[in-house]
């Protein structure tokens, strides 16, 4: 896999771009499904565009659009208490760093199919002591030889979710190709996610553990082996043709969404090729947006974390069979529990700082299509290509650049177990089919 060559950054960077005008100077409570530990970590993105624009327009823009998402402008901190996070918004300001690379955008394309570590060039390393101490927003742009160029972003998972940050990106976008006011104004409380008093934990939440369980388990923690070992990133397309042949394995006894028929398809082959024993219990976990699944619905606009982690168990056994039905089923049962009151319960159950995601024996999905990341238009046209910028265990389910129903699914592994995980993704498929959805990775 060839690296990209080394970034070389104008002087003097990174800078700050702080709003453009006054905000408010506050705190920001972050609701119990943003602070988290699981969600420590910035949801990194890489666009690449054909054609480059103005750093001086783009920094404009920016510094504009933060005067309505004030927030990224902050900094997250301990609360004085030391029992949660929270948002200082203080107007410090995000980082905004500028380079050029030596390469075209047809190069990039052709050399990085998958994403590989030389990416992180292409995102300006912060010098921090702790996650904590990295602003929330941070930005760069990677001029190109062929006058394209790579916008890079980080945006603090704390602070809000993949719907988040892709409202705030079109956001961003609209402030740079006008200055008509945004068409949907950021909703920043987080107060009605605040747990009940006292807590109520109603439900059973199988996604979750204590760190007390977790210590003295016994059984093989597949997280833990994974990530003890290099890992290697695959990636796979599904076109629309294929998502109908897949689905048709379920057909006509079982009606299946394009994410619940992918879904299971990837959990079977993951569960097939890591080879674990057949009596083992594994988990799927994947994001459900609640937003509209409470009896008061979260206002337009609301950015911070709107989704829970639904999870479906098995059996291994069940799921190596070759048939998706099954997984479907699963999958199809604990979207179906989220309620009103499964989000309340998962809220109060947050309270108990020794709960964590149990991600020991999980496959954990997180989808990132059908959010309008791949239609980001900064006035000079849609990306060329849009992706994470690294490549975890955590699956995601991207979107394809130029053709809004395609899906591709990205995941690191060991090398044994992504050639098995490859194979059995394609198994169900003829010859042809085969080498469309590798053509298309």
């Amino acid at each position: 896999m060839q690296e990209l060559p080394d970034c070389l950054y104008e002087e003097n960077q990174p800078t700050l771009i702080t709003p453009s005008s006054p905000t408010p100077n506050h705190t920001l409570y972050l609701s119990n499904l943003d602070d988290h530990h699981f969600l420590r970590f910035s949801i990194k993105y890489l666009y690449l565009f054909q054609k480059s624009l103005s750093s001086l327009t783009l920094k404009d823009s920016l510094s504009r659009v933060l005067v309505d998402y004030y927030p990224f402008a902050g900094r997250i901190k301990v609360s004085d208490d030391e029992s949660k996070l929270e948002v200082d918004c203080n107007g410090e300001g995000a980082v905004f760093a500028e380079g050029f690379m030596d390469i075209t955008c047809q190069e990039f394309l052709e050399i990085s199919r998958k994403p590989n570590n030389s990416w992180r060039k292409l995102l300006f390393k912060v010098q921090a002591q702790s996650f904590l101490d990295i602003p929330p927003l941070v930005i760069q742009v990677t001029h190109l030889r062929c006058g394209g160029m790579i916008i890079c972003t980080a945006i603090n998972h704390c602070l809000c979710d993949g719907l988040g940050t892709s409202q705030f990106l079109h956001a961003w976008a609209h402030a740079n190709t006008t200055n008509v006011p945004l068409p949907i104004k950021p909703f920043h409380s987080r107060h009605m996610l605040k747990p009940r008093d006292p807590p109520r934990v109603t439900h059973s939440h199988p996604g979750f553990t204590r760190t007390t369980v977790e210590k003295n388990s016994t059984t093989f923690n597949v997280c833990k082996h994974l990530q003890s070992q290099p890992l290697v990133p695959t990636t796979l397309t599904f076109t629309p043709s294929l998502i109908q042949r897949l689905k048709k394995t379920c057909a006509p006894s079982l009606e299946c969404t394009t994410f619940e028929a992918l879904a299971a398809h990837t959990w079977c082959s993951w569960a097939r090729s890591l080879d674990l024993p057949l009596t083992m219990q594994v988990k799927l976990l994947f994001s459900v947006n609640m937003r509209r699944k409470l009896a008061q619905q979260l206002p337009q606009g609301y950015y911070g974390n709107g989704f829970v982690l639904a999870c479906a168990e098995s059996k291994v056994q069940d799921l190596v069979n070759g048939n998706i039905y099954h997984a479907v089923k699963l999958i199809q049962e604990a979207k179906v529990r989220i309620t009103d009151e499964y989000v309340r319960s998962t809220i109060d159950l947050l309270e108990d700082k020794t709960v964590k995601t149990d991600i020991s024996s999980s496959l954990v999905i997180s989808q990132w299509a059908r959010m309008g990341l791949e239609e980001l238009d900064f006035g000079e046209g849609k990306p060329m290509y849009m992706g994470s910028l690294t490549s975890d265990i955590y699956c995601l389910f991207l979107p394809v650049a130029g053709n809004s129903d395609a899906i591709r699914v990205q995941v690191s592994l060991t090398g044994d177990v992504v050639r098995r995980l490859e194979y059995y993704m394609v198994k169900f498929l003829d010859e042809k089919g085969k080498i469309e959805a590798k053509t298309f990775a």
